[in-house]
């Protein structure tokens, strides 16, 4: 019997009350990143009851599978939430390494990244971009109708190093992410 081994990938966020983490407390819960911004003082506090005179403002002052930075307002992470759950969960790494690559493309005023422009960008995951190069060569037919003796002699390391200057990439355990740049 084999056991598979599962990856959560749904963004979620620590959200803490300001006025009692300014106090010396920290107050605060572990929330579902996509509704962060529906999070209320009574929430953080663990009733209505429990919420302290000065108490007004909530923070992300730590987030799990959100491809950013340091800390964050709740709108944010709910933001980063809704992009990263319209993206497959197969390809929320990739998402996440576009976004590291810094090459990405943003969405409105903010950091968050664009779905769409991430979907016409990815390209798979390779074991490497030469692989890549080669598959679509094959693709587009680059040495259909080219003589055998001709095609032998194709330089594979200048053109994928070439081609290379198209794309983004990102190293993972399991190859290299390749995001077209457009």
């Amino acid at each position: 019997m084999s056991t598979a081994l599962t990856t959560d990938t749904t963004p979620r966020a620590w959200i803490g009350c300001m006025h009692c983490y300014n106090d010396g407390r920290l107050i605060g819960e572990w929330f579902d990143a996509a509704g962060a911004d529906e999070v209320t003082l009574a929430d953080v506090h663990g009733g209505a009851g429990r919420v302290r005179a000065g108490c007004e403002e909530l923070w992300v002052m730590d987030h799990e599978n959100i491809p950013a930075r340091g800390e964050m307002s709740p709108y944010d992470a709910s933001e980063w939430a809704q992009a990263i759950l319209a993206v497959p969960e197969h390809a929320r790494a990739a998402l996440g390494a576009w976004v590291e690559s810094g090459d990405y493309i943003i969405e409105g005023l903010g950091d968050i990244p664009s779905v769409s422009d991430f979907e016409e960008r990815y390209a798979g995951c390779w074991d490497s971009f030469r692989e890549y190069a080669e598959n679509l060569a094959e693709d587009i037919g680059l040495l259909d109708g080219a003589p055998e003796e001709v095609a032998r002699y194709f330089d594979w390391t200048a053109w994928t190093r070439d081609l290379a200057m198209d794309f983004t990439t990102a190293r993972t355990d399991g190859g290299v992410y390749v995001f077209r740049n457009m």
